[in-house]
């Protein structure tokens, strides 16, 4: 982003991995990484969900839908006071950017969390959706999206749809958004709200999101609701060579991470430390 400062600090692979597991604890908040040393691939292959080619998933490749659907789905006027009140109190205070405020007052949250926390989902904390996943926080919903910077038109790629909350999100800003969730009840769950909801050209995937989406690569944009240990080479070979941005946590489970903006300039990835965070962990398709 133009108003960031940047120095150029060399480090290979060994010195980022002990980066990401050290939570930044260096004390070094911007940094650039040369490409190369980004696209040693941490594993060879990728997983029969994502191939590649002419067998590529599509964006009509959806997760099956549930039966029933544990969600509020109506939006009345006390729904839209409390969110008003949610946005006007908590997110204003941190993002002041027009168009990703009006996208916070455009999309029910409470329609994305189970009914018996609908009296919190106007809350500016997160809440369980299940699986060991949860909802974020909105004020950091809205601070993740306006630090992308999208613009109409652009696309991106969101890497854990989870409630589904933050790719709506991002559909109130562009009509190219691509999700990907690897918890198929989580998939199935959000595509079923996306449809109901007016958001039925949410394009969704079930899949392990560490592979990213290469078929409609490359990405204005992605973000990451889930934090990996290490910045995932594919995510970043997937970015638009010259301006393409990702905004995703990096660190251990279980504990605080460090939030990252990301952006490729060619050959070059600077990385620049936005603050502490606390995300659940980025699940893999050997870990389930």
């Amino acid at each position: 982003m133009q108003h960031r400062k940047r120095w150029a600090i060399a480090v290979g692979v060994a010195a980022l991995a002990a980066l990401a597991a050290a939570c930044g604890g260096d004390g070094e908040d911007e940094r650039t990484v040369p490409l190369e040393s980004l696209l040693t691939p941490v594993e060879t292959s990728a997983p029969a969900e994502t191939p590649a080619g002419d067998d590529a998933p599509t964006p009509g490749t959806f997760p099956p839908t549930p039966e029933t659907l544990d969600r509020q789905l109506d939006d009345d006027a006390t729904m839209r006071q409390r969110r008003e009140h949610l946005v006007s109190t908590y997110v204003a205070s941190v993002v002041q950017t027009g168009r990703v405020l009006d996208a916070m007052r455009a999309v029910p949250r409470h329609a994305f969390v189970p009914t018996r926390y609908l009296d919190e989902a106007y809350n500016d904390h997160p809440l369980p959706i299940g699986y060991g996943q949860t909802i974020s926080q909105p004020s950091l919903v809205a601070m993740m999206t306006d630090l992308l910077a999208l613009e109409d038109g652009d696309r991106v790629l969101e890497i854990g749809t989870g409630s589904g909350y933050q790719a709506a999100i991002l559909r109130e800003l562009t009509p190219e958004v691509y999700t990907i969730e690897i918890i198929p009840e989580l998939a199935g769950t959000a595509r079923r709200i996306f449809d109901e909801l007016g958001y039925a050209d949410v394009h969704t995937l079930r899949a392990d999101g560490y592979y990213g989406w290469e078929v409609f690569a490359p990405f204005d944009a992605i973000i990451v609701t889930a934090a990996p240990d290490h910045l995932p080479s594919p995510l970043v070979a997937q970015l638009k060579e010259e301006g393409g941005r990702m905004v995703i946590p990096i660190g251990p489970p279980g504990g605080y991470q460090s939030l990252w903006f990301v952006q490729r300039h060619g050959d070059d990835i600077d990385m620049s430390r936005v603050l502490d965070v606390m995300f659940v962990p980025f699940t893999r398709e050997a870990d389930e």
